[in-house]
């Protein structure tokens, strides 16, 4: 039986399970994964919100009898795929799937660093030493080492970043715990699996790794993956195949350097060479970070490496020369143990990376630095992805689908397909089943002023009042930075009766979780919540957004990704800035409708959606929700299906 017998009217999703509703949409895309699968290729899907798009997908990927990968966007839809849509499928096949889940390597605990701590005097410190016995009860009691299974300890305890591995510290087959590790245990349930459900950062991670001196990933060989949100590809193969060297990575090496221990607890490097040698690697950092041009709390921008001086570029080769020392101390005080190998092998790869960085005028990367809390970063990140992608992935694998609900803009796929460096592939573009007109209303305040001009904030405050009166709360206020974000939600939070929820306050999954049961909560949010939240039902009846969500100019990777534009004769506006916002735009607009029974309000309050030429792109984009152009119209529709 073929995916498009199995969902069909007759078939055996019908048959399995009550008050089941056949989708044409979703058996067509179904019916395009099963070929590309069973032929190769690439296929690239947008399937509108409620297509049923995650078992479109699932179900050939299962029924192909090849190992596939499910790549998704987001860990929250990674749980899903595993607590919901695989015991459907189970129940629909009548047979168990052979599934399993990986995470990034952060989510397990790593048997030897756990041993280091133990056996350190950071185990002394009081902060640390009360956690430990809530670790070892853990650990005698898991069998997957995921941190996410001891809720007595919250994920951003610092506490994990002494416990757990990563690409970087990760030894592999040579570690004496190998045999035993979570991640090994892990990684060989995979091997035996019909369907590996990953996501993109464990992927890219992954790829990376390959594509690397390593060679060797974690997730097992694959024939075929499917990439679910594709449309957030570029931005973390971007992350992946780019370099970072921050002061927080350095001072991470230089305490592990430290702390590492052999089989008895003791201490292999720290002695009063190491002592030296770290010091100065501390040192030497610190001087060449507080020579860089210091950029603006919370932001990023361009190194011109080239213009950069003698005093940077004299720092730089004395915090080359600091971490040589560094590795060849490590290779020579301890060759037989392959922990202080690792040592010797970060401290090369950070040499390696700095060079990428200070190197990158003379290739296609684009150097920067940024700031935040944690420090300074210096970076350099691929100024295309499309070569590495088709490299790396397209051209070695037998098949690939992208899928996402917002792939298209202005109707095709062409400006996806670009941007990821797809040459030829299968498309298919399917609606959403939902009766946008009578379900949703868009609103376009075109009497607002321009976004950049004075008056903007007070009115902007009004408007988003009348709105939350219209419909008595439940909305999300999705701007396009933070600084708006705080300044709107410190305007409106006095004359709000509903309860206000800002990001930052609490944690993601928190904040939506308290805003679930509030029911009229009214939460203002920025980029994280643009995409990848579900709040189906009456407690999201409204979507406000500040602005049109054009990525920062001034951005070094998207001023030199507009510039290339530019010197091939492009318009980088056309090419570049207004697609990139018309799907952000649709993703802000998905939160709203997530089922046929949703109703609801999308208000955007930037007049440019009507006054500019290219306002009609961008409502091509949208659903055909019906329009209003004043907030007496937003209060008739209200009225009449939600009120």
């Amino acid at each position: 039986m073929d995916v498009a017998a199995h969902l069909g009217p007759a078939g055996s999703f019908a048959k399995a399970l009550e008050g089941y509703e056949h989708r044409t949409s979703q058996i067509e895309m179904a019916s395009a994964v099963e070929r590309t699968l069973a032929r190769g290729g690439l296929l690239m899907v947008e399937a509108g919100t409620g297509t049923g798009k995650t078992l479109a997908y699932l179900l050939p990927a299962i029924l192909s009898g090849e190992r596939v990968v499910v790549s998704t966007g987001t860990r929250n839809l990674q749980d899903q795929i595993m607590e919901q849509d695989i015991p459907i499928l189970e129940k629909v096949l009548g047979r168990p799937i052979s599934v399993t889940c990986m995470k990034g390597l952060g989510n397990y605990v790593c048997l030897r660093r756990k041993e280091e701590l133990f056996t350190s005097e950071r185990a002394m410190d009081p902060a640390i030493a009360k956690k430990l016995p809530l670790v070892e009860r853990f650990l005698e009691e898991t069998t997957t080492g995921d941190r996410g299974e001891l809720r007595a300890l919250p994920e951003a305890d610092p506490i994990w970043s002494l416990l757990t591995s990563s690409s970087e510290t990760r030894i592999g087959p040579r570690c004496e715990h190998y045999d035993h590790c979570y991640v090994t245990r892990m990684r060989k349930r995979a091997e035996e699996s019909e369907l590996v459900v990953v996501n993109h950062h464990l992927f890219f991670a992954d790829l990376a790794m390959r594509a690397s001196r390593a060679g060797q990933g974690v997730i097992p060989d694959y024939g075929a993956v499917i990439f679910d949100e594709a449309h957030q590809i570029e931005d973390v193969v971007t992350l992946f195949f780019g370099v970072q060297v921050g002061q927080g990575r350095i001072e991470r090496l230089v305490r592990d350097a430290i702390t590492t221990r052999g089989r008895k607890g003791t201490p292999l490097l720290e002695d009063s060479a190491m002592n030296t040698l770290a010091a100065d690697v501390l040192r030497r950092a610190s001087e060449l970070f507080e020579a860089m041009p210091l950029p603006a709390e919370g932001s990023r921008r361009s190194l011109d490496v080239g213009s950069l001086g003698e005093e940077v570029e004299e720092r730089y080769f004395a915090l080359d020369s600091a971490l040589e020392g560094l590795a060849s101390h490590a290779t020579r005080r301890a060759p037989d143990h392959e922990a202080v190998a690792q040592i010797a092998r970060r401290a090369e790869a950070l040499r390696d990376d700095l060079t990428r960085v200070f190197e990158s005028h003379h290739g296609p990367r684009v150097a920067w630095i940024s700031r935040a809390s944690r420090g300074l970063t210096l970076g350099a990140s691929p100024l295309e992805v499309g070569p590495i992608l088709r490299e790396h992935l397209f051209d070695r694998t037998h098949a690939v689908v992208l899928a996402s609900a917002t792939l298209s803009t202005g109707g095709d796929l062409r400006f996806i397909a670009e941007r990821l460096g797809v040459r030829e592939s299968e498309d298919v573009i399917l609606p959403s089943p939902f009766d946008y007109p009578k379900q949703a209303a868009l609103y376009v305040a075109g009497h607002l002023p321009d976004p950049r001009e004075a008056s903007y904030l007070e009115q902007a405050t009004r408007e988003i009042l009348s709105l939350v009166e219209i419909t008595q709360g439940g909305a999300f206020v999705l701007c396009t930075s933070y600084r708006m974000m705080r300044l709107l939600a410190a305007e409106c939070r006095e004359a709000i009766r509903q309860p206000v929820l800002l990001q930052g306050d609490a944690p993601k999954p928190e904040l939506l979780e308290r805003f679930r049961a509030e029911g009229d909560a009214v939460l203002f949010a920025t980029s994280s919540f643009w995409e990848g939240v579900d709040v189906p039902g009456r407690a999201l009846r409204l979507v406000i957004v500040d602005k049109l969500p054009f990525e920062p100019p001034d951005d070094p990777l998207t001023k030199a990704r507009a510039a290339s534009l530019e010197a091939r004769g492009e318009n980088a506006f056309r090419k570049l800035f207004l697609p990139s916002a018309a799907l952000t735009l649709k993703q802000g607009f998905g939160r709203l409708i997530r089922t046929r029974r949703d109703r609801g309000v999308v208000a955007i309050l930037d007049s440019r959606l009507v006054t500019k030429s290219y306002g009609k792109v961008l409502l091509r984009s949208l659903p055909d929700a019906s329009r209003c152009y004043s907030l007496a119209e937003v209060r008739a529709f209200w009225e009449e299906v939600g009120g």
